[in-house]
């Protein structure tokens, strides 16, 4: 802990604390006390946990999302000293807030995406777990952040790969390769997947995760979204995105070189690793994280994605390369239509059809402002809610 103790304490923004990115980046904080120091943290509804954490990291500030529980988050928290705010305005305005180096956007969905902005425009760096930000708002986010010099660190385990295989790299990208695990339902057919239920969904082989992400990678969503997500953060194009099934989780991504040599980064599906690797930047920081295994891993496999029975990868390519507004239709209908499948308001096999009609019916953009990003995810998300 030598070189760890040299560092400075960087004080944290963590925002969707109670989430499982947000609980595991705390995880990392308490292993690491004099490294950094938590100045906020930010829950939609869960007050329970939000208030346990509070109650242990000391934040200068809490911001509960729903403002119904906010008299229940500041009784908890007013003898601490703790300042309690509530509301999606508040967690947008928190993250701007002076005495803060480095904000963790680890919100579910559309919602991260204002905050991270208000984050970059004060000068924020940016952890960033939220890929719907990019997905939806990629050209504005990379331009702002370049325009305020702030540094976007990924945080998904495979951006964090390509990420971490590009430091000191001065040549650049031919190609990537996503991979993917291929979910709970690889190899399953049409008639399978027709009647498959959440339970089944939620089940995923490899990775603890939210409701939202886990279902999205059942579907292949999430793998397709992250393709959207790596074309911004990398400045790559549609066809130098390739997505493989890898149903070890353990190569989380790779980057070819023009002279044909690919570097990987390696190592078991723990997403700390990628959250911690992204807070001490660009320092590797000492864990107790358990060690990879050759030998318990002999063989490693690859195949192509099944896109015909998981049809939201193409969509997404497809997303991708319309452009403009496209993707943040998309998004949004995808949205609506897990939250009705995990509400069993609608099967499996028809989430990716609701996304596919939205995206052909909803206006198309070539050059959205964010007001028109704003306007778009709200049409998109009434035509989703309409179609089921």
């Amino acid at each position: 802990m030598e070189q760890a103790n040299r560092l400075p304490t960087r004080s944290l923004a963590i925002l969707g604390s109670t989430g499982s990115i947000g609980t595991q980046a705390l995880e990392v904080v308490a292993a690491n006390p004099e490294l950094f120091s938590v100045e906020l943290l930010t829950a939609n509804r869960n007050a329970d946990l939000l208030v346990e954490q509070a109650r242990r990291f000391r934040p200068n500030m809490v911001v509960i999302g729903e403002k119904s529980l906010y008299h229940k988050v500041h009784q908890a928290l007013d003898p601490l000293d703790i300042k309690v705010f509530a509301g999606a305005e508040s967690i947008a305005e928190a993250a701007s807030l002076p005495g803060i180096d480095l904000v963790l956007t680890a919100m579910v969905g559309f919602a991260g995406l204002l905050p991270t902005i208000r984050a970059i425009e004060a000068g924020k760096h940016i952890a960033l777990a939220n890929k719907e930000t990019l997905v939806v708002a990629g050209q504005i986010i990379t331009r702002l952040a370049a325009r305020h010099e702030v540094a976007l660190l990924p945080v998904d385990s495979e951006h964090s790969a390509i990420f971490q295989c590009l430091v000191g790299e001065p040549s650049p990208i031919e190609k990537i390769f996503l991979t993917a695990s291929g979910g709970p339902f690889r190899g399953k057919d049409r008639a399978f997947l027709e009647n498959a239920t959440k339970e089944q969904a939620l089940r995923h082989p490899n990775w603890s995760m939210g409701a939202k992400i886990t279902i999205d990678s059942a579907t292949l969503m999430n793998k397709g979204l992250e393709a959207i997500e790596a074309k911004w953060l990398f400045d790559l194009r549609p066809e130098q995105i390739e997505v493989v099934v890898h149903p070890q989780s353990i190569l989380h991504s790779a980057v070819q070189f023009a002279d044909g040599s690919i570097k990987a980064q390696m190592g078991l599906p723990d997403m700390r690793l990628p959250i911690q690797y992204a807070l001490g930047f660009p320092h590797r920081l000492p864990s107790a994280f358990a060690r990879f295994d050759f030998m318990a891993y002999p063989s490693l496999t690859f195949e192509a994605p099944d896109r015909g029975n998981f049809p939201n990868l193409g969509l997404c390519f497809e997303a991708m390369s319309m452009g403009g507004n496209a993707p943040c239709v998309l998004n949004a209908a995808n949205e609506v239509a897990v939250e009705a499948f995990l509400a069993d308001r609608v099967g499996f096999a028809r989430m990716s059809r609701v996304v596919e009609q939205t995206l052909g019916q909803a206006q198309h953009l070539a050059e959205p402002s964010l007001d028109d990003l704003l306007a778009s995810d709200e049409q998109a998300r009434a035509i989703a809610r309409s179609l089921i």
